[in-house]
This record gives structure tokens, sequence and C-alpha cells, in this order.
């Protein structure tokens, strides 16, 4: 994938990113305002489609946007080039993705 790829990629996740931070954070600013316990939020997200569906493309646009960002970083930074910066931007990437995948089942299933 091309530079200009990777860049509208990145682009394109956080366009897609904005609208659920905006729903997540005031999701969280109600259940912390009403009082809600962890296990009243379980209670209501257990079993959802949709929150399974939000949550889910969530962690998939971020998990795009944060590799690439991180593909970045590592060649800025720690001076990674080609192959060996694109191999563990991906890995550190499938990661995100394993992990942001296992709390939206945690929460949701």
């Amino acid at each position: 994938m091309s530079e200009f790829h990777l860049y509208m990629a990145q682009r394109l996740s956080a366009l897609v990113m904005a609208p659920f931070v905006i729903v997540h954070i005031g999701v969280m600013i109600y259940a912390i305002q009403g009082g809600l316990s962890a296990a009243e939020i379980l209670g209501r997200t257990q079993g959802s489609a949709f929150w399974f569906a939000f949550y889910g493309l969530f962690v998939v646009a971020v998990s795009i946007h944060a590799t690439i960002g991180l593909r970045t970083i590592l060649g800025e930074w720690a001076g990674l080039r080609g192959g060996a910066r694109d191999a563990v931007s991906a890995v550190i990437g499938l990661g995100l993705l394993a992990l942001g995948a296992q709390a939206v089942w945690a929460v949701t299933a």
C-alpha cells in the first residue's frame, strides 16, 4: 500500500471514529451521572446486537488508525524502515484488534 493510501486510510478511520467517540463519551457521562454500577451497565449491554456492532466497528476503526500512526512513529522515532517497520506495526495492530474484539465480546455476549 502506498504512503498516500495509508494517509487516506488513517484520515478515513479518524472520520469514522469521531461519531463513535462522541457517543461513547456521552454514554459514559450518562452512566456515571446516573450512578450505574458495572453490573447494571453489563445488564444493558449483554445480548445487545446494537452495542456489539457499535463497539465492534469502533474497535476496527481504532485498530486501523492506531496501526498506521504507530507505523509512522516507528519510522520517525525508532528508525525502523521497510518490512521491519510494517511487520512490527502490523503485529501490534493485530494485537490491538484482538484485545478490542475480546473486550467487545465480554461486554456484549
